[in-house]
């Protein structure tokens, strides 16, 4: 496989599983072509056309010499000393998780399927977007002073191949998690807690100090109505959304981190909020696309506080 196919497979499982349904990602591609088609000739010139492709900007090809991967070193955030580490063992490419170049410049960008998510979830679209979109605009302007080409600059130098996928493997763990929740049912948020604390990755993330965590409500509190509306769609939604969400019906939200002031609206709101350590839920992500490059004859090594854990060949 080429970084490009890794890619296309990626965006693919990435599409899969992602919340809003296959449709609905399809949808948004065919207003992207519509936009395109909308502009002149001068502005259709200065498009960045992986915009109709790809539904997942902030994952992309970085640098790339065009050969086929079998070797990669895969994890969750690259440093110019894992480059010259990759290039020490000989590896075809490096797959980080986070985004870097336009993908980390265009994080923002993704932030919209959270709008989707939460109207599925019970929240009226025309507030969800609303309140979205003041948090859209705040994590754009602090993305915009990022130095985000310093580690691709040095892949480039160091003539290694780098790539991210972000969003695509954010929607493997929600799916995933949404899974066992809608199997499991579980009552209280304690046993949300037990039950996403099983997972392997949560485990090991436990043993290295960082376990499943309660940053609102209690254990012995009722979870009532789940949602993973934190889990996927580029970083923490709306800081004023928790009044909204309990008003849906939700009464407990997963998420993969939760700002000081997020936590306290959720409090305010009397929602609960559990904690899905971050890292983890990163490894969960990337593992379970990690196994299906394994699949294809693609020898993985991590790297950057991946915790890798293989599910196995079918």
């Amino acid at each position: 496989m080429t970084q490009q196919q890794i890619l296309e497979l990626a965006i693919k499982m990435g599409t899969k599983a992602d919340l809003r349904g296959v449709e609905a990602v399809a949808k948004y591609l065919v207003r992207q072509k519509k936009k395109f088609e909308g502009l002149s000739a001068k502005k259709q010139a200065d498009f960045d056309k992986e915009r109709l492709v790809n539904p997942y900007m902030d994952s992309g090809v970085w640098n790339d010499s065009g050969k086929p991967v079998k070797k990669a070193m895969a994890g969750i955030d690259v440093t110019s000393g894992d480059i010259m580490l990759a290039k020490s063992l000989g590896v075809d490419t490096i797959i980080n998780h986070h985004p870097l170049g336009k993908g980390l410049a265009m994080l923002d960008g993704g932030m919209h399927l959270q709008a989707d998510v939460l109207a599925l979830c019970g929240v009226p679209i025309n507030i969800a977007e609303s309140l979205m979109k003041v948090r859209i605009s705040e994590v754009g302007r602090g993305v915009h002073a990022s130095n985000s080409y310093k580690t691709i600059d040095a892949a480039k130098l160091a003539k290694v191949n780098l790539m991210n996928v972000h969003t695509p493997a954010d929607n493997l763990v929600a799916d995933f998690l949404k899974k066992i929740i809608d199997k499991k049912q579980p009552e209280y948020v304690s046993e949300l807690v037990e039950l996403i604390a099983g997972v392997d990755e949560y485990k090991e993330s436990a043993r290295r100090g960082s376990p499943v965590k309660i940053f609102a409500g209690s254990e012995d509190r009722r979870a009532g109505k789940i949602v993973l509306t934190e889990i996927t769609g580029g970083t923490e939604g709306a800081k004023n959304i928790y009044r909204e969400m309990a008003n849906a019906g939700i009464g407990t939200v997963v998420a993969m981190h939760l700002s000081e002031e997020h936590r306290k609206n959720a409090e305010e709101a009397h929602l609960n909020v559990v904690v899905a350590s971050h890292i983890a839920s990163d490894s969960l992500g990337m593992n379970l696309f990690l196994d299906e490059l394994e699949k294809k004859g693609i020898e993985v090594i991590s790297y950057g506080g991946l915790i890798r854990i293989k599910r196995g060949k079918k």
